[in-house]
This record gives C-alpha cells, structure tokens and sequence, in this order.
C-alpha cells in the first residue's frame, strides 16, 4: 500500500491552553509530518492562538469525548489527504520525534491494521496499571494484539472507520474506546498495543470526573446491550456488578452507579449489532472474552 498519511486530532475544553501549546510544538516537531492537524474546542468558546496550518474547530457545546472526536473525523476525512488518524489529549505530549514515522510503518505493513495503541507513562516512566490494556498484565512494554486500547493516544485506520462507523455518540466518556475496539474486531480488523510509541501524561484517576461511576454503570450497558450476543449480555453485566460491589470503597460513589446502571437498561445506547461468535472466540484466544 501507498505511505500511509497521518493526521492528528486534539480535543481540548480551553482548560489547558500550556500543555495544548507544548503538545502542538511536539507534533511539530515529528521527523515524519502530520499531513493535517485538527484543535477540537468542545464548548470553549473561542480556541487560543493556534500555530499555522493547524485546523481549529469551535464547538457551542460540550460534546464528551464520542462526540468531539467524531467532528474530528468528520474534519480530517473533509480534507481527504489522511489515512492514519491520531487521537491525542490535551495534557499529553510526544516525547520522542519519531511517533508518526514508526505509526505509518506499522500501518503500511499491515493494511488488516485498524487500531494502534500506544503506551502511556508519566513524566518518571510509570504507567498506571489500568493503562496496560490487557488481563492481568503488568508489564507495560509488552506488546500485541489486544481487545481494547487507549483513550489518551492511538492510532484508527480512516478506512476501518469508513466501516464501522465513528465514536459511540450517546456515550460522552468512558468505555467509548472498548466499543469501537470490539465493532472493529468484529469487522475483521486488527486492534494492537505498541509500547515504543509513547505519549507522556500526567498520573490521573478517571473517577476525577464527578460523573464518573454513573457515566461507567450507564456505558457498560450500553457497550452490552450493543455489541454482545443475547446469552451474553447478563454474563458481562454480572460479572462488572459483582465486581463493583468488591472494589467499591464509596456509598455515594456506589449509589451514583446503580442509578447508572438504571439508565443504562431504560434507555438505548444506539443500535445493537451483536458480534458473531467467532469474535467471542478469537477475543476470547487474545486472553479477554467479552465477559469482563
């Protein structure tokens, strides 16, 4: 295949004008260049200054997450000179100039290729247990095929998502990233984790967002209710209630999460399209069914 293009998409609130500004100078800095830069602002208003030739995109509303990353795409696949989109938080940056270089290499030898994880670390090297997207595993620097991926910094294949669609819009945050991870798998194409791409970012709890535990009770059924076989789908919902109830440390916490979970059986997450079983199986030999 032709060298894939790459094109970056940022999704910012205006709360991080610093960090977007050393990110920006980091994505300039690749040895191989992004053919097109795109700066969400999900409800900011007015963007801060940009650097030339970087795209930006005001939004009147905060979309979550699903809904300011599909306007990315919808930009970048506008311009029609990217093949390799890659997300990026705002508060990350690329500490080494040949991201984009070792991303289109790995896209060019594998067109079954649809998503690229890449490793996330503090500025001490660490990376959070939960960043490692496997069962079990500990070490970070283990690469491979996986059955979900990171939302901080990863590549998508545009023509993956040319089939399968773009992000969950109704989800806003958390487990947008599984769902489009198992309609991809379930498509045919390949999701891996490659720890030599780094993107540095600050150590953080998910559970910072005041929405957190209703957001991931709603979303889990939703992620469910959409992907998972019929005979599947109160499997993977009791094995993450058992689990919640184990590790929850919070009344208030745990309360906001059933009245998620509430949500998430009354109302439609989007269309169902369950996987084929053959999915189940092949997650299921990649060491993660889609039990838990």
């Amino acid at each position: 295949m032709a060298r894939p293009r790459v094109g970056v998409a940022v999704l910012t609130m205006g709360t991080r004008p610093v960090e977007l500004r050393a990110l920006l100078d980091a994505v300039a800095r690749q040895d191989e260049p992004a053919a097109r830069i795109v700066v969400v602002g999900n409800g900011t208003g007015t963007l801060p200054e940009l650097p030339e030739g970087v795209i930006g995109v005001e939004l009147p509303e905060n979309r979550g997450v699903s809904g300011g990353r599909n306007v990315a795409i919808e930009t970048l696949r506008d311009c029609g000179d990217v093949d390799v989109l890659v997300d990026l938080d705002d508060d990350g940056l690329l500490v080494d100039t040949d991201v984009f270089r070792r991303l289109a290499d790995l896209y060019e030898g594998d067109p079954a290729l649809g998503v690229v994880s890449f490793r996330i670390a503090d500025e001490t090297g660490e990376t959070q247990r939960r960043h490692v997207p496997r069962l079990g595993a500990k070490d970070p620097m283990r690469g491979g095929e996986v059955t979900t991926f990171l939302g901080g910094g990863h590549g998508l294949s545009m023509a993956m998502l040319d089939e399968i669609g773009g992000w969950p819009e109704d989800f806003f945050f958390t487990h947008e990233e599984t769902d489009m991870a198992w309609r991809a798998l379930d498509a045919g194409w390949k999701v891996i984790y490659e720890p030599a791409l780094l993107l540095q970012h600050p150590k953080t709890s998910p559970a910072r967002h005041a929405v957190y535990h209703r957001m991931t009770a709603r979303n889990r059924v939703w992620l469910a209710k959409r992907n998972l076989p019929a005979l599947l789908v109160p499997v993977y919902l009791g094995v993450w209630t058992l689990l919640t109830l184990a590790r929850s440390r919070s009344l208030p916490g745990l309360a906001s999460w059933f009245a998620g979970f509430v949500e998430g059986v009354r109302r439609s997450g989007g269309p169902r399209r369950p996987m084929r079983w053959s999915t189940v199986r092949h997650m299921t030999r990649l060491g993660r069914p889609p039990v838990i």
